[in-house]
């Protein structure tokens, strides 16, 4: 499908999508003209499974899933620009990748940080979902029904479209 701008005609307040030139094709966005700004971002997700699978996460044979899964995320990040066409690769200068044990699953929180002339939301974004798919991967063997949900971005600071914070009453 090719853009035309009819989307963003629809909602005279939504803004014009930027990875696409006037012929409607996609295209990097041109951030020469940008200055370097420090900009972090935060992302979430939930590795939902059963009481059963909880209980064998310390016993894996795999290893220790929560921490193969850190480190995945923090890989990941990393390769973000590998993974998603038009994303600008950027020099991190932090990444952080936390999970947590709950009653009902693994509650997973990325930090991604830089000095760059773009923002850094896709690769805390990428860093949540890559370290899901791991523990997934890692639990896969107990239930085939183990779930991914709620990949958000939490939060953002920096850059020309300012701080975003999503809804606390929406952040697990």
């Amino acid at each position: 499908m090719i853009f035309d701008g009819a989307m963003a005609k629809r909602n005279h307040k939504s803004k014009k999508l930027s990875h696409y030139d006037a012929a409607g094709r996609a295209s990097m966005v041109d951030v020469s003209a940008k200055q370097p700004t420090l900009r972090e971002a935060e992302a979430r997700a939930f590795v939902a499974m059963g009481r059963a699978v909880m209980r064998a996460l310390p016993q894996n044979p795999k290893g220790d899933p929560l921490e193969v899964a850190r480190v995945a995320g923090i890989m990941a990040a990393k390769r973000t620009a590998e993974l998603i066409p038009m994303c600008h690769p950027v020099p991190l200068s932090k990444v952080d990748v936390q999970l947590k044990v709950r009653k009902d699953g693994v509650a997973i929180r990325s930090l991604a940080r830089t000095t760059a002339v773009t923002g850094v939301e896709m690769e805390a974004l990428v860093a949540a979902s890559v370290a899901a798919l791991t523990v997934y991967d890692m639990c896969k063997a107990l239930d085939k029904g183990i779930e991914i949900r709620e990949i958000a971005l939490v939060r953002k600071s920096g850059g020309k479209s300012g701080d975003y914070q999503r809804d606390k009453s929406k952040s697990r």
